[in-house]
């Protein structure tokens, strides 16, 4: 048992490193480029943070670090709903990128390699480090429907946002390229799968931590 758990926190610790890595190489990659809807710095730099990918990662890689210093001092509601936000936020932002923005973009160098860690590598550490390391029995429907709250509040933050800059970080939400109610469907399918996700987290922790306990046993 302590050698799953020192194996968990390397993991968490390793996971942590990797989304501070890929997110301080998108910073600098943004503020030493051209491109984007914001021209100069530092507004350039500060709307990276306006990104679900960006906000995801950093969930992740908070509750990962703070589990990879003390992974039993953590068992308050906030910590379990944050450390489920940041489980599935990065597991939808895989598989929302690799199956409708993946190509969109024709990416090198620095930022290819943040690319490649925000949105391929943190995923699967991400839902694998739960998968094999938990903690197990944190997950319940109130804390599901807590884990909601985030992503309303993201995207209620990112359609006013984009009402006052005409900024969007993504093509599904652009308000402007498709109007509110082509928007609000799709942010509707990606609604469905984030909750797909949660109610089946939920599920399979339980399934999962019975038969922890049936093997100690």
């Amino acid at each position: 048992m302590a050698q799953k758990t020192d194996a968990g926190r390397i993991w968490f610790a390793v996971t942590a490193l990797v989304v501070v890595v890929g997110i301080v190489v998108q910073l600098f990659v943004t503020a030493g480029g051209s491109d984007g809807y914001f021209p100069d710095n530092p507004d350039r730099v500060f709307n990276v943070f306006a990104y679900f990918t960006i906000q995801s990662n950093l969930l992740l890689g908070g509750t990962c670090l703070l589990l990879a210093l003390d992974p039993a001092r953590w068992q308050t509601a906030l910590f379990r709903t944050l450390r489920l936000n940041g489980v599935l936020c990065i597991a939808v932002t895989g598989i929302v990128y690799h199956l409708v923005l993946a190509g969109s973009d024709d990416l090198s160098g620095g930022a290819a390699f943040a690319n490649l860690l925000i949105h391929t590598i943190t995923p699967l550490l991400g839902v694998l480090g739960w998968l094999l390391f938990g903690p197990r029995g944190q997950t319940d429907l109130r804390i599901v429907g807590w884990s909601i709250v985030y992503p309303l509040l993201w995207l209620v933050f990112t359609l006013i946002r984009g009402e006052g800059t005409g900024f969007y970080p993504y093509p599904f939400v652009d308000v402007a390229l498709h109007g509110y109610g082509t928007v609000l469907l799709n942010c509707l399918f990606v609604a469905l799968l984030f909750l797909a996700l949660a109610f089946g987290a939920a599920a399979l922790d339980r399934r999962i931590g019975s038969r922890s306990s049936t093997t100690k046993r």
